[in-house]
């Protein structure tokens, strides 16, 4: 399975909504995502505990059984502040990918993920179809922290001339 491209995941990291503050009375946040070996950033949002990012990152999944590692830190001359980590869970997305739907009708449910002790989802999380694209929205409550919150969105990109999951 190693070095096989099943597909790739376009994560929107869309807004984080009440951070933690980590300067005088604000933070400068931005988010690290890894998965394996890849490590993907937002930008810097100066002065902001709501920041809006819209950042739009690709993750080459391999491996749809590796956990996505989300870390959100405060921007800092010399040493950043952690401002708090999550975990997500992509086997439910590629378990959709993998029935193939076609023709389904646009915005259709097809899974809903709720939330548990085993993943960070803040509130159910629907997996469905729009215009052909399997796609979720997440909000992810972050651990190690007093307070914080991530929204995401995932969409599979299906991979030209691979067989997929």
């Amino acid at each position: 399975m190693l070095g096989h491209l099943a597909g790739l995941v376009k994560v929107r990291v869309v807004r984080g909504v009440n951070l933690a503050v980590r300067d005088l009375c604000s933070s400068d946040p931005y988010v690290v995502i890894r998965m394996g070996k890849q490590k993907l950033k937002t930008r810097v949002v100066k002065k902001s505990t709501n920041p809006e990012w819209n950042d739009e990152l690709t993750l080459s999944i391999e491996d749809p059984a590796v956990p996505v590692i989300l870390e959100v830190y405060d921007k800092d001359t010399f040493v950043d502040d952690a401002m708090g980590i999550a975990e997500l869970d992509i086997s439910s997305l590629v378990e959709v990918v993998k029935m193939k739907l076609q023709g389904v009708v646009d915005k259709t449910v097809v899974k809903k993920v709720v939330p548990n002790r085993q993943n960070c989802l803040a509130e159910e999380s629907a997996i469905y179809i729009s215009e052909g694209k399997v796609k979720q929205d997440l909000v992810l409550r972050l651990r190690n922290v007093e307070c914080g919150e991530i929204e995401l969105q995932l969409q599979w990109i299906d991979v030209a001339g691979c067989k997929g999951v």
